[in-house]
């Protein structure tokens, strides 16, 4: 019973003092002090017989005339005691020589006339004297210029004492060294819960099990274990990192301290370690709480590197300060450190170390079924038409990221509103895709018909080599209107592979050649158009010979180093330099010579393919089967229901392939 009363009884707000009423109370006082000191705040203003009655009577002792318009009248002392003057006289408001009396006379001329005709006339006995006054706002105006300086001195003494501004507590000089972090508790409402989070299921799962620790911790310790430090979610750009946490915050029932990296540096030594003393102080005093950093790569790089000069570093200190912070939690203390970064080899391995991070979570590009979960999670608030194919649309786009999918549904959107479309249909997703992968169609480019034809050959051998070969990645659009910084552009449909074996890498290096391999054999010249293609095959040959080892002659050695140590030193000798640019250029002729070959083989339907694609603009799949028939390879079948698989690197690479650059 006791208990039910305690969680009925409304909160009822505490009192807090503010400084601002001390201010406002000398401010009030002020103001009183100068109307009790005005005189005529207790003057009564009479009007002209009265005032010559009240002069003829000789109750007036003297005639104050302010401003040479108004006469202050002061009424002699024993005659304040009559009848008709007691009442003014003993009011509480009146102050003892203050004058009883206001009157406005208007011309001064005449007034001082009249005046001196009753004294002379009347024998009466009173004095004459002139002054001149301000008013309460002219004296207000009079002293704007100091109250402007203490409101100044005000502003400033609360903005270094983080009483306002953006910088809230952490960001001022007084409060410099305090914490920056956001604080979401059971008061603070984040819409994103773990519903909001599509694919990702192994990291959600772990995620979700760091937030039972902190609600459940009886439920671990009981068998001995202990509460996990930390966990540090590692993976590229946009694959949701940032949203897990969100995602923790919206489900956690415990506080939540949100802040980057970045918030930990400041221009002053020493405010780093500061703030994390400061943000670690604050989430044990709210045990159980979660701390989340994100880019936490600002501060945590590996100590030494920063440093050319071998002086004290700012960041290594906060990073310092970071580990022992870590470290000095008790086993009563449920604090876990969330940490997020996509550069993971550039983190110093005391801070990677079991005790610290106790868990690394990758979070990786999605894979077809993840893409397809992120897809559905996406198009929710779009209004789609029926024709949408979202198993489709996840096929068509691997290497996408989380990021790279929510944009491009939005980029559908657009896409569809500006064809004043009342429903997003399938054909504008695929524009989307286009549109962010190879750019904005530029079809009023100006081009020679002999630049035109060149494209198209170009193209052309792109597609043709690409279909004669088994592992080349099969061809989805192929098209020769100008597109961002290309003047044509392909699109194939990579395979998701989790390794890549020789023969692949090789076929794919053949057809990224096959452009310039049929420009050579149509003819017989060889433009700047194939850049972007050199490009591409030159770091895959040196990706085989220097990282895979997968060159006979240079063997199976790896010059690769994971931790980023070799930026300044060449792992190889002067001779082994030589053979590996040999077998670099080596390995890239005999791919131009085999495509060359297969062109060669094939150049009718090259042709026919070419002319086809001048005429059209844009040919897709469909094009190709009428022309060189169906793929003598058999495609490997992806089942979306299988276990998930990780993109790899090459995938990424593989992902597009924009040809044709224009020379200037």
């Amino acid at each position: 019973m006791s208990d039910k009363n305690k969680n009925s009884t409304p909160n009822v707000p505490k009192f807090k003092f503010n400084m601002y009423w001390i201010y406002g109370a000398i401010f009030v006082v002020l103001i009183g002090v100068s109307f009790i000191n005005d005189a005529s705040f207790s003057t009564k203003k009479i009007s002209t017989n009265r005032f010559f009655k009240i002069l003829e009577s000789n109750d007036v002792n003297k005639i104050l005339i302010i401003n040479k318009n108004i006469a202050e009248v002061y009424i002699k002392t024993e005659a304040q005691n009559k009848d008709k003057y007691k009442q003014q006289a003993n009011s509480p408001l009146f102050r003892k020589g203050s004058p009883l009396f206001q009157y406005d006379f208007g011309d001064l001329q005449n007034f001082e006339n009249k005046l001196n005709q009753y004294k002379s006339t009347k024998n009466l006995d009173f004095d004459v004297d002139s002054d001149s006054r301000g008013s309460f706002f002219e004296s207000i105006i009079g002293f704007l210029p100091f109250i402007l300086l203490i409101a100044i001195w005000i502003f400033f003494m609360r903005r270094m004492s983080g009483g306002g501004g953006a910088g809230g507590g952490g960001g001022q000089i007084f409060n410099i060294g305090k914490s920056k972090a956001k604080l979401f508790d059971k008061d603070t409402k984040v819409k994103t819960t773990f519903e909001n989070v599509a694919g990702l299921e192994g990291a959600k799962e772990e995620v979700q099990e760091i937030v039972d620790f902190l609600k459940n911790p009886d439920k671990y310790t009981a068998l001995g274990g202990k509460i996990p430090k930390g966990a540090l979610l590692v993976g590229p750009p946009g694959t949701g990192k940032t949203l897990l946490a969100k995602a923790v915050a919206g489900e956690a029932e415990v506080p939540f301290f949100s802040l980057s990296g970045s918030d930990f540096v400041e221009m002053f030594v020493g405010v780093g370690a500061s703030r994390v003393r400061d943000l670690f102080k604050q989430a044990a005093q709210k045990s159980p709480s979660i701390i989340f950093i994100d880019e936490i790569d600002a501060i945590g790089r590996a100590r030494g590197k920063n440093s050319m000069t071998g002086g004290n570093d700012e960041r290594e200190n906060t990073l310092n300060q970071l580990l022992t912070e870590m470290d000095g939690f008790g086993t009563d203390v449920n604090v876990i450190v969330l940490a997020a970064t996509n550069r993971a080899d550039v983190l110093d391995s005391a801070l990677m170390r079991a005790g610290r991070f106790d868990r690394q979570i990758y979070v990786d590009l999605p894979d077809i079924k993840e893409r397809k979960e992120i897809f559905e999670v996406h198009i929710k608030p779009l209004k789609l038409s029926d024709d949408v194919n979202i198993e489709f649309l996840a096929q068509q786009t691997p290497g996408f990221s989380g990021a790279d999918i929510a944009n491009m549904c939005n980029e559908a959107a657009l896409i569809a509103a500006r064809g004043d479309k009342k429903s997003i249909h399938h054909q504008d997703f695929l524009d989307a895709v286009d549109r962010i992968v190879g750019g904005l169609e530029k079809k009023n480019k100006v081009i020679t018909p002999k630049e035109k034809k060149t494209i198209a050959f170009h193209e052309a051998g792109h597609a043709t080599v690409s279909w004669m070969l088994e592992h080349a990645a099969p061809l989805v659009k192929v098209t020769i209107v100008p597109r961002g910084q290309s003047l044509g552009a392909a699109w194939y449909l990579p395979a998701e592979r989790m390794i890549v074996q020789t023969e692949q890498m090789l076929d794919e290096m053949c057809a990224t050649l096959g452009g310039r391999a049929a420009e050579k054999i149509i003819f017989n010249k060889i433009s700047t158009g194939a850049l972007s293609d050199l490009e591409k095959v030159t770091k895959q040959a040196r990706a085989m010979v220097t990282v895979y080892g997968l060159n006979e002659k240079v063997g199976n050695l790896t010059y690769y180093d994971s931790s980023g140590n070799d930026a300044f030193v060449k792992p190889y000798s002067e001779n082994t330099a030589k053979t590996i640019d040999e077998e670099i250029s080596k390995m890239i002729e005999l791919q131009y010579q085999r495509a060359i070959d297969i062109l060669d083989n094939n150049k009718e339907k090259l042709t026919v393919l070419a002319e086809l694609l001048l005429e059209k603009e844009v040919i897709f799949k469909d094009d190709l089967v009428k022309i060189f028939g169906v793929r003598p390879f058999e495609e490997e079948s992806t089942d979306i229901s299988e276990a998930k698989e990780e993109n790899s690197k090459t995938m990424v690479e593989e992902e597009e392939v924009k040809d044709i650059k224009e020379e200037k």
